[in-house]
């Protein structure tokens, strides 16, 4: 279907001919899925053979996470000394590897300070296919993500199946939503359980839904600490949508509170503190050592607006259509329906995490990390707001199909020994992001010029929140104000 396609059917909806969600073409909205989840996955795997830095495939916390999973396939243990030991790594990490760990006890036991749920789910596809086989997993884990992502604009946000199936595989085929999966990082399996705990958390009552519910939320922290505050959303959500009835409130309630037990309880016998960081040499000064050795919580609000437009490691920096994401969330605000809140509520958790919670957010990882468990949410309010406006949605994909296309340009850089995903991929060739680059600020060391530009896009961004909920209130009117059917 073309955008032309689109567009008729938009103007068609505007007149008042509106097909209901999920009542009809059920079978069309599963060809549509697997479509999208298919093409998802697929533009993921194209990055599996980019270098991260040049001397290693995978970077970072990458290898940890690998050598974890080797340890979890091939031992049954969390230890990763032996690997360590026995080199285990030069097949993904050729240069010397920083070891990340210390020894817990007198036997030398070496833990990685990362949370197991990621090494636990790639153990059984790295000892099939080593680093690649991690990597092909990951990518499968972003098409099913994107699949749901049009399930949920489609079935929960209302948006049409054409203009959601558009905008989901836009931003799937984009940075950094594509690029997570082909990097070996909690981020696309954290992304997979917000999306399928939020459309359990807005499914009607039923034993699935609330099994659904709560193993995304057991599974958020597990992928990462760092991920609580969304998992603390999720949670209150789901609480509230069974407060009518105490039987259900009950059990709920103990379900996540016996989870949240477990959790610190393992945390503390296994890695000698209440999260993974206790084991971990870069925070010998003790765990809160990740927040920043000495937080500057009101310098660091600057990333509000830094996540999205900084030069190098803002989202819109690489996927322009992030752009519209302010505007979304705010005529998204309108609709006051509990399912709008409980989105604008996760997307916010995960943006304050990024903004004040995280150490920095110009990190050796590619851009966006911090804040990709919630881009999928991100996408659906995107998807909300193009929807019904053709000039919306062709800049909508416009701008993915420019991001797409950067980002293919750097794999093939980084896959012949051009450039890296992590060492100077802010180098690369690609024309939009050599145009695009001078307008957005470099929030690492800013100047007085990087100080306007960011004034200049608050000044944009709030524009564009402005008109949108102002928009959205005249077509609220319109709506009210239009006659029912037959109505003379």
């Amino acid at each position: 279907m073309t955008i032309s396609d689109v567009t008729a059917r938009l103007h068609h909806r505007s007149h008042g001919h509106v097909d209901r969600p999920g009542a009809r073409f059920d079978a069309a909205l599963g060809r549509r899925m697997a479509l999208v989840g298919l093409l998802a996955a697929v533009v993921a795997v194209l990055g599996i053979d980019a270098r991260s830095t040049y001397g290693a495939r995978v970077s970072s916390d990458e290898p940890q996470y690998l050598l974890t999973a080797i340890s979890l396939a091939e031992d049954l243990d969390l230890d990763i000394g032996d690997e360590i030991a026995d080199q285990r790594y030069r097949d993904f990490h050729e240069v010397t590897l920083d070891p990340q760990t210390t020894a817990l006890n007198d036997g030398g036991q070496e833990l990685s300070p990362h949370d197991p749920l990621l090494p636990a789910l790639l153990a059984i596809p790295v000892r099939l296919a080593g680093w690649v086989g991690a990597k092909l997993a990951l990518a499968v884990v972003v098409g099913i993500t994107a699949a749901l992502t049009l399930f949920a604009a489609h079935r929960r946000y209302g948006v049409s199946a054409p203009v959601a199936t558009w905008v989901v595989i836009g931003f799937f085929a984009s940075p950094p939503l594509t690029s997570y999966g082909s990097q070996i990082y909690p981020a696309a399996p954290a992304a997979l359980a917000v999306v399928a705990g939020t459309l359990a958390v807005t499914a009607q009552a039923g034993r699935g839904a609330d099994l659904a519910a709560l193993a995304s939320l057991v599974a958020l922290p597990w992928l990462s600490v760092k991920h609580v505050p969304v998992a603390a959303v999720l949670a209150v959500a789901l609480l509230w949508a069974g407060r009518a009835d105490r039987h259900r409130l009950a059990w709920r309630t103990a379900i996540l509170a016996a989870a949240a037990l477990v959790y610190v309880v393992a945390h503390h016998r296994i890695y000698g503190g209440w999260t993974v960081y206790a084991a971990g040499d870069h925070f010998v000064d003790g765990e809160l050592g990740v927040l920043g050795s000495d937080p500057d919580y009101l310098g660091r609000s600057r990333r509000l607006v830094g996540l999205l437009v900084d030069r190098g490691f803002g989202l819109a920096a690489w996927t322009p259509a992030f752009l519209a994401l302010p505007a979304a969330l705010a005529a998204l605000a309108r609709r006051r329906r509990p399912e709008t809140v409980l989105l604008l509520a996760v997307v916010g958790a995960g943006w304050a995490t990024a903004t004040w919670a995280a150490a920095t957010m110009h990190g050796w990882w590619w851009p966006g990390r911090q804040v990709v468990a919630v881009l999928p949410l991100a996408v659906v309010a995107i998807a909300a707001w193009a929807d019904g406006s053709g000039r919306r949605l062709a800049a909508v994909v416009t701008g993915t199909a420019l991001g797409a296309l950067t980002w293919l340009w750097l794999v093939w850089e980084a896959s012949t020994g051009r450039r890296t995903i992590i060492v100077d991929f802010e180098q690369t060739a690609a024309p939009w992001y050599r145009l695009w680059r001078p307008l957005l600020p470099d929030l690492r060391a800013p100047d007085a010029a990087d100080a306007l530009l960011t004034v200049a896009w608050v000044a944009v961004l709030v524009a564009l929140v402005v008109g949108a909920w102002l928009a959205s209130a005249t077509g609220r009117r319109a709506v009210a104000a239009r006659p029912e059917p037959g109505a003379r």
